[in-house]
């Protein structure tokens, strides 16, 4: 990988819509008007304006403010607010005035907490099941310091998919991540799969990795028992991140999804633009062809 002396210029291929459009203004209006944070905008993601334009988001629990300053991420880092009970319940009557069929989650690390929010990981899982009966779920969750007890109560809500994210090779996760080990994020992606739910890991190239890194985290991953994993290009989201080293050609990426297919990941998504929840839908179990949203035209509770 070639080593960066100084900003680069994106290519053609990482051009980026700006948001807007009616579907957008319904997303936008719902999660300001219920005081929700979103990944989509804290993370600064270049699928913003497709994902909210279909109509369906990642949203953010546990406030908008992470105890921990991953060089990556563009989310703010300090002393959180303390936690808001109410959120969940707030958490679910959006996916059901967005009429969604799949929601994403995700949350900010709270590392002083006892439980680190997994308890209100698992009570606004438990929420939209509640609110929504027809809602499928994925957690995308953080590693909880890899403490098992933490990660079972989100399992025991049973989301259809647990995500948990490597990020980057082995190398280079101690720059990269703060607080975070590779290992430990391993055992988390394995301790999901043990449980039977589907187990999901990402991680972001234009970091400074090597091919052959990139092959053995794939095998890492699939060795724990990983099936899903996603590949995408890592865009530095401020001058105060960490520089991007190289951006990845989509046909790059193609290879990519081809070794991973090979290796045995039952869906691998893999493109300049993939985050790890961009059209998460598709990786839920035995679901077929599904809209993301409710069928209006039915007169059912599942369909409000």
């Amino acid at each position: 990988m070639t080593e960066n002396k100084g900003y680069l210029r994106k290519p053609e291929w990482l051009k980026i819509r700006l948001p807007g459009g009616k579907a957008f203004a319904k997303v936008d209006t719902l999660v300001n008007q219920h005081q929700l944070h979103t990944i989509c905008t804290s993370g600064n993601c270049p699928n913003h304006a497709d994902c909210w334009e279909r109509g369906t988001a990642t949203l953010m629990i546990l406030g908008n403010i992470c105890t921990r300053s991953c060089k990556f991420c563009n989310v703010n880092s300090g002393k959180p607010l303390p936690l808001d009970w109410s959120e969940p319940l707030k958490v679910a009557q959006t996916v059901r005035d967005l009429q969604l069929k799949h929601c994403v989650l995700t949350s900010v690390d709270r590392d002083y907490l006892t439980d680190g929010g997994s308890e209100l990981w698992a009570e606004t899982i438990r929420q939209i099941k509640s609110l929504n009966p027809g809602t499928t779920i994925e957690g995308l969750i953080p590693d909880f310091d890899g403490k098992i007890e933490h990660i079972h109560k989100i399992i025991d809500a049973a989301p259809e998919v647990i995500s948990h994210n490597l990020e980057t090779v082995r190398r280079l996760t101690p720059n990269i991540r703060s607080r975070a080990k590779y290992e430990t994020s391993l055992r988390v992606v394995e301790y999901v799969a043990q449980s039977g739910l589907t187990a999901k890991s990402g991680i972001m190239l234009g970091l400074g990795e090597t091919e052959e890194e990139i092959l053995v985290t794939m095998d890492d991953l699939r060795r724990v028992g990983c099936k899903v994993f996603t590949i995408g290009q890592y865009l530095q989201p401020t001058r105060k991140n960490y520089p991007v080293q190289e951006y990845i050609t989509p046909e790059k990426f193609q290879e990519y999804k081809t070794a991973g297919l090979q290796k045995g990941f039952k869906y691998v998504e893999s493109g300049p633009l993939v985050r790890s929840s961009y059209k998460a839908e598709k990786h839920i179990p035995n679901r077929i062809n599904v809209s993301l949203f409710s069928d209006p035209g039915k007169n059912s509770k599942n369909n409000l």
